[in-house]
This record gives C-alpha cells, structure tokens and sequence, in this order.
C-alpha cells in the first residue's frame, strides 16, 4: 500500500498538465507554505524567521519583514505548489516596491480570500462571478479605508507612525523629525554608520550626485571642494574638447563682472581646463566644471530640465544641434551659492522664476501620481525632492554588522511608508482599520439574494479580521476573546499588543499608513481572486529544477 501511494504521489509530481480539483489543491499547498513564513513577523510582537545563506557560510539572515522573506524563497520542491507559491512571492515583492511596507497583512489577506474561495468552489460555485463580487467587495474596502483616513503633521504623530512600522523607538523619533523637516518628497539616504547609535545630518538646498570634471578647478585644494558665491550657472550636455567652445561663455561672464560660473557639462580636455585656469582670478573671478548628473540621455535632459527651472537658465543640448558660440548672459542661471567636490555638486538658493519653478514641480507630482511602476516613481520623487530643498542623510549603526544591516533595511521600509502616510494619511493600526470595512460588507450582504455575492462578502468578512487575529496571536493572545473585549469598548478602540490593553487607538499613537492597508488589500484580494479561475496548471516539458550551489535555506520559525 505504502509502494502504491509512493508511486502515485510521484505520478502527480512528474504531471506536465494539472487539472481540477488538484488545481486549486496544489495552489492552496504553495500558497500557506509561503504565507506561513511570513504571518510569524505581523504585528509589533513578531517572531523571527532565519533563513541559511546559500552563497556563504556565515550565519542565517533574521527576518522579520514579508517581502524579504518571500524574496528568498527560490522555489518548492514540489513544481505543483511552487506556482501558488511563486504567485504569492510576486505579490508580495510588487507591494514591497511599490510602498515599502503590508506585506504581511498582504499575505494574511490573500490566503483567506483564496482558502474561503476554495471551500464555495468546491460546493459547486463559479470562480468567474465569485471573482466578479471578490472584486466589487475590495472596492468597497478601499473606499472604507479612503473615508477613515486622517492627515498626519509634526514630528511626534510622524514618529508614532514610524514607530508603528519600524518597532523601533529611536529610529523613529529621528524619522518623525526628519520628515517632518524633508517632507514627502525630500530626499533621504540611508546609510551604514560606524557607531552603535544613529545620527542624521541635513543638506542645505539640493544635490546630485555627479561632481568636479577636474580637481584643478577647486577653491580648497586640500579637500577638493570648490565653492562659488553668487555664481552663474551654464547648463550643457556637451564634451567640451577646445578652449573656443567656451569663449562666448566666459567673455560674457567677464564682461558682465560675474564673480563666478559654474559650468555643467559631459566632459572637458585637458586644454580647455588650462584655458580655465589662465583666465581664473582668486580675488575677482571664479569658475569650475561638473558633470551633467544623470547616466543615459533621458536622465541628463531630465536633469537639465530641473536645473534650468531651479536657477532659471537655458539648457543647451547637442543632441539639438545646439553650440556654444551664441551663449549670452540672459542665457546663464543663478545661485545664491554653490559648491562641488568630487563625486557631488551642490546648489543653495537657486534663483530661477518662483512661477515656472512652481509650474515644474506641479508637472512633476502630476507625472508622479500618474505612474505606477516603482523605478519611474522613485525617480520622480527625488526630482521634486531637489527641487523643493529637502535633503537628509541618515547614519544607522549597531553592535553588530547584522544588526546593522539589518536597521537599515528597516528604515528603508520605514522610510517609504512614511512618505505615503504623508501623502494619504493614516487610520487604525494594529488591522482595526480592516476589521472595521467588515462593518460596510455585512451591510452589503444582508441587502443581496445573490448566492456568489452573498459568498464573496462572507470570505472578505473573515479576511478583514485577519490580520487583527495574526497580530494577537503573534503578541501570545487569543484572538477571539481580545476582539470579544474590542468590539465591547467602541468604535475607536482597539487592542495595543505592546500593553496588552483595550486603547483608544488615536490617542495610543497606533496607526497605519493608509496607502499601505490599501495596497496590501488590493494586491492580496485580487491575486487570491485571480488564483481561483485558474483550472489548468502547465509544466514546460523537461522543465529543469533551478538547483542552488549548495542546499536551499530553510526556513525556521524562532
């Protein structure tokens, strides 16, 4: 007997077509294998995951972040499950992009919606129309968490969000102040810091990340800097190759008794720096060269483009046929200051038109909330974060070079779902805010006689409580008796897991970006509603094992 079911598992394992109902079984085997590693990390009690590495020896990755988790998990051994698996993974990783944070929420989401489904399909429902309610019931949701969301200012509502995300309270308070100061858009980077504490500095007006073609043009020869008061700024693409190509330029600059310029451009020779140099007067003239930021031809214009509004100069381009003989001083920018060294440059009080500056940043945002794929946001976002002045770094030390590590890719997270809760605003944390939309979906199914509608609130009912449930029992309590104690309390409480007590969940400082709740219920309910209408799952013949160097990671819940 033994032999027989050995023989039969391996049948259904070496199957290149898969039909119902092991389907919807397989899937749903990949599906919790995935969604069991990342529920242990919801809520600010989690429990860790470790993970080997595979290509080195040292010790396992500690994680308690879902779309990291899921991003390590390669494949299953069983090629059936690894499709749910995978269409988990993918989910999970586009939330991660897209605002840093709900990832677990996300997962916990998806696994209910798509176990629920599976209990009404296999009674003999249609996968089709219970998508069509799944869908029209996540609408409402989103509208649900629209209507609760709350605008958040000042740096101490901004740490409690941080704190919310991160669990981390001094990383937070830095974090409340920072954006505080920066804004959603300003530009932070996140580094390793060589102490055990963290530390943040703040960047005088904006900077790109390209600096001086030549250390000869410095004012500070021991720290390879220049700095240029009340400068002229001349915006080119060109490889400047002889003295003549800036003549016009320069005699402008001389004629008009400019103290300094500034000149962006690809690259300059050798001879045309010389040429530089004779006509360089420490006490009367100044002048210097960077490098046009950006590393193809869209993003130098793009950045020609936000210099030219920024000082209010004319760009030159040469992919325009464009030259530098008709340079005249109407055609050069401003600044108040402006300073380079060799791998930046910087500008402080750039003094372009404040209307068509304005107009430029307005496009900007337009472009910004337009777009929905993550590298091009990313992009925009610290354009109109230079432009409008903002900019901190941010040192994150540790005992350890894993802990290390491991703060700064939560403070990364952290730090991208803050800029979503300044965009949109918070609600509940601690999944209140969810459990309530069950609230508007019980409305809507006590008003329709549809058996699939009827169906698909039921599931989205039992999904919104979820991740409440997954934070209790992660934090050591039980569910059901917590929320019994909730729902007593009023609308406006829920349960502080930190505590362990029924709070007011607006004066406890726990809350939520509400852009990340809306993502992860997005991304989680229609992937588990696509999940259901698939009937067929096809294996490419000969399809080979991706087999890792050394064994896989496993996965251990600490």
């Amino acid at each position: 007997m033994q032999t027989r079911e050995r023989a039969s598992g391996s049948s259904r394992q070496d199957r290149r077509v898969v039909f119902q109902p092991h389907t919807h079984r397989a899937l749903q085997r990949g599906i919790r294998q995935i969604v069991q590693a990342v529920r242990p990390t919801l809520g600010p009690r989690p429990r860790v995951v470790a993970i080997d590495r595979i290509l080195d020896e040292r010790m396992p990755e500690l994680l308690d972040d879902g779309g990291t988790i899921a991003k390590r998990i390669i494949e299953l051994p069983d090629r059936h499950a690894d499709v749910g698996a995978m269409l988990v993974r993918d989910c999970l990783w586009r939330v991660q992009d897209q605002v840093g944070d709900g990832t677990a929420t996300t997962a916990v989401l998806l696994q209910t919606v798509y176990d629920e489904g599976i209990r009404y399909l296999a009674a003999g429902g249609n996968s089709m129309r219970f998508q069509h309610y799944l869908l029209e019931g996540m609408e409402v949701i989103l509208d649900e968490l629209s209507r609760a969301a709350v605008p958040v200012e000042g740096k101490a509502k901004l740490a409690q969000v941080a704190e919310t995300i991160c669990h981390d309270a001094d990383l937070a308070d830095l974090l409340g102040e920072i954006f505080d100061i920066i804004g959603e858009y300003g530009r932070l980077e996140i580094r390793k810091g060589r102490g055990r504490g963290l530390r943040r500095e703040y960047v005088e007006g904006m900077y790109w990340d390209r600096g001086l073609l030549s250390t000869r043009l410095t004012t500070d020869k021991q720290r390879s800097r220049a700095e240029l008061e009340d400068a002229a700024v001349l915006i080119t693409d060109f490889d400047i190759e002889k003295p003549e190509q800036i003549y016009p330029a320069l005699e402008a600059a001389l004629r008009a008794n400019l103290g300094a310029l500034l000149i962006v451009a690809s690259s300059i020779s050798d001879q045309a720096i010389a040429f530089l140099m004779t006509n360089r007067d420490p006490e009367r003239f100044q002048v210097t060269v960077v490098e046009v930021p950006g590393w193809d031809t869209h993003s130098r214009a793009a950045a020609m483009d936000d210099l030219a509004a920024l000082t209010g100069g004319r760009p030159f381009t040469k992919h325009a046929g464009e030259t530098l003989d008709k340079v005249k001083l109407a055609h050069f920018g401003r600044a108040r200051r402006v300073w380079a060294d060799t791998s930046q440059f910087g500008i402080i009080g750039g003094k372009g038109d404040p209307h068509e500056l304005r107009e430029h940043i307005a496009k900007l945002r337009r472009a910004f909330e337009r777009t929905r794929e993550p590298v091009k946001r990313e992009r925009l976002r610290e354009r109109i974060g230079k432009l409008m002045g903002g900019s901190a770094t941010l040192w994150v030390g540790g005992h350890t070079e894993l802990e290390v590590e491991r703060r700064v890719e939560i403070a990364k997270r952290t730090a991208a779902a803050m800029r979503g809760a300044i965009s949109e605003g918070v609600v509940a944390g601690g999944g209140i805010a969810l459990m309530r939309c069950g609230r508007r979906l019980r409305e809507k199914l006590e008003n329709t006689d549809n058996p699939e509608a009827r169906a698909a609130y039921r599931a989205l009912i039992r999904a919104v409580q979820e991740p409440c449930r997954a934070i209790l029992a992660n934090a050591g309590y039980e569910p059901s008796a917590v929320l019994a104690r909730v729902g007593i309390n009023g609308a406006g409480d829920g349960f502080d897991a930190v505590t362990g007590e029924v709070v007011p969940m607006a004066e406890a400082g726990i809350f939520d970006p509400v852009v990340t709740q809306k993502a992860a219920a997005y991304a989680g309910i229609s992937t588990a509603a696509q999940a259901l209408t698939v009937d067929v799952v096809i294996h490419r013949p000969g399809q080979p094992q991706r087999a890792p160097t050394r064994k896989p990671g496993k996965l251990k819940d600490l």
